[in-house]
């Protein structure tokens, strides 16, 4: 029997795509920087780099690597921002047969120090205002190998020299560091030039990348993603565009903004790889939380695709400089990472004229396991339909299916799935069914129309008297009322219920009240759903790509 939200495709969207017709990223990223050589692929401070310059520098990068001695399924670190150099990085590591390490450059030398153990990575490509970070760690773990780069590196001789200049002596982002034996990037590639690249002999079973999951869990572990299951999620978001795409004019190439961080893996396949793929050029962001600078850089494009996060939908929506951007082109805002709040849909509806599409994956999926339709006029309040191949189920603590209506924990299969943990075969074992679904631990329900719609991460729910508190439904009614600009909503202890509810809230009204705050729960939210404690802050605290860390709150209290 066929699934039932295949009945609601879009027309344009095929209900199956065929992920073999490249075997391997490698030969979709080498088929694309050919057919694409003369596009601009990516575009950053006034200055634009080609599909061509990308093939060349990943090329000669590749060669230098492979000069290092590392074999084919040998692990590279990549910690920087969005600049230039890591979709170079990027393509150069799989050019040469190795794998990608994704690198939050926000570590602590404490995370840093388990990622590069955990990965065995025998080489870094780094940001040099991350390398005296990497300074404190680098005598205890694998990585032998270091390549720095800095902001001004690829942006040509003399801009790249005053920008680094002005980076260094001006801004003094670049902290005081020693790593002798270090490689600088631009060295590294001159000497990659006069080196013989090979071409790697890979497989689709072979590894691609290890994405490590953000901890949320407890210790940040490495999702290991496929050649296949990369080119599956890259084929399978680019079938469920179409209705979306369609709207851009004929021979107009689709330009996309990336201010997702290109270590997450949203960011990672969403904006870079698709991009790629589809011809199209990314508008590189180093620093969205940086929202004048950003709002700088959106001026100087048309633009048609805009991926990013609750939180930066929402910031960027409340800006004074917002309309000073030119909207008219964009065509598709898909939201993931986190739930879209409906306060931030109908905002940004109102404001672009283009609905945020919400989408949901993880990690583990490369990311996309679901999204809403891209010819949506409006923001649906569900995590959309599964896309092409993609099966989802939802499973009770026995793993058994629950009945329409029910929540239930969202197992997905398909071939954009992980192959596992990096070396946690235990870790690997607790996420997967014997039938080979992956349990997200977030839970769900679904409608009779194949809509499914989050209604929490299982270990977020607030148990009060026996009652299920999702804080998601808190917080997205706390976000509608007018003075309230983000809001997380956690369990804490109490004598009573077990647990009641408590609400950090960021006012965007400053005369905001607690009495106001709850007025309007008892007007829309029932008694065991109200917040007993009702804190202000004036930020919350959030991971790099902009989701709040309800954990760190719930610590804390």
């Amino acid at each position: 029997m066929d699934p039932i939200w295949l009945k609601r495709y879009p027309p344009e969207v095929p209900q199956s795509v065929d992920p073999s017709v490249y075997p391997t990223l490698l030969d979709l990223l080498d088929s694309a920087l050919k057919k694409h050589a003369a596009q601009p692929a990516y575009l950053m401070m006034g200055k634009r780099m080609s599909f061509a310059e990308v093939d060349t520098a990943s090329r000669a990068l590749a060669a230098y690597l492979q000069g290092l001695g590392l074999e084919k399924g040998d692990r590279v670190a990549i910690m920087m921002p969005n600049v230039f150099q890591y979709p170079v990085a990027v393509a150069a590591v799989l050019r040469a047969g190795f794998v990608v390490v994704n690198t939050n450059p926000l570590y602590t030398p404490r995370e840093l120090e388990h990622q590069l153990k955990d990965s065995g990575a025998k080489a870094i490509i780094i940001f040099e205002n991350f390398a005296s970070v990497l300074q404190q760690v680098i005598a205890n773990v694998p990585t032998k190998h270091v390549i720095l780069t800095a902001m001004g590196d690829m942006l040509g001789l003399l801009k790249g020299a005053v920008v680094n200049y002005v980076v260094r002596n001006v801004k003094k982002m670049v902290p005081a560091y020693s790593l002798p034996g270090a490689v600088r990037f631009n060295d590294a590639l001159s000497r990659g030039r006069g080196m013989s690249y090979r071409a790697p002999r890979l497989t689709p079973d072979d590894v691609a990348v290890l994405q490590y999951t953000g901890g949320t869990t407890g210790v940040s572990k490495g999702a290991v993603l496929l050649h296949r299951n990369l080119v599956a999620n890259l084929l399978q978001c680019e079938a469920w565009y179409q209705p979306a795409l369609k709207k851009v004019p004929q021979g107009e190439q689709i330009v996309t903004i990336c201010a997702l961080p290109l270590y997450h893996i949203f960011g990672f396949n969403t904006n870079m790889m698709l991009s790629l793929h589809m011809g199209g050029a990314n508008v590189l962001i180093p620093n969205p939380r940086d929202l004048p600078g950003l709002f700088k850089e959106l001026r100087q494009h048309r633009f048609h695709s805009f991926p990013a996060v609750n939180t930066l939908f929402m910031a960027m929506a409340n800006h004074p400089e917002f309309s000073t951007v030119d909207w008219s082109a964009l065509v598709i805002s898909v939201g993931g990472g986190m739930a879209v709040q409906q306060a931030t849909a109908k905002l940004w509806l109102e404001k672009t004229g283009c609905p945020i599409v919400e989408g949901y994956g993880l990690s583990e999926t490369s990311p996309t396991l679901t999204c809403n339709p891209t010819d949506s006029s409006a923001y649906s309040g569900t995590i959309g339909l599964p896309l092409p191949l993609t099966d989802i189920r939802l499973l009770d603590d026995d793993g058994q299916e629950v009945p329409m209506g029910q929540p239930g924990e969202i197992a997905a299969k398909g071939p954009q799935v992980m192959a596992g943990y990096w070396q946690r075969p235990d870790e690997t074992a607790k996420v997967m069914t014997a039938d080979g679904y992956f349990r997200t631990g977030d839970v769900g329900v679904v409608d009779e129309r194949g809509y499914f719609k989050i209604v929490d991460r299982k270990k977020d729910m607030i148990l009060v008297s026996g009652f299920n508190v999702y804080p998601n439904e808190v917080e997205d009614v706390l976000t509608q009322m007018p003075g309230v600009l983000e809001c997380a909503a956690v369990g804490v202890p109490d004598t009573k219920s077990g647990e009641a509810v408590k609400v950090v809230l960021v006012r965007k009204d400053p005369n905001l009240s607690e009495a106001d705050v709850r007025a309007f729960c008892e007007a829309n939210l029932t008694g065991y759903k109200r917040p007993k404690i009702v804190e202000f802050r004036t930020d919350l605290p959030k991971t790099p790509v902009g989701k709040v860390l309800r954990r760190e709150l719930r610590d804390k209290a």
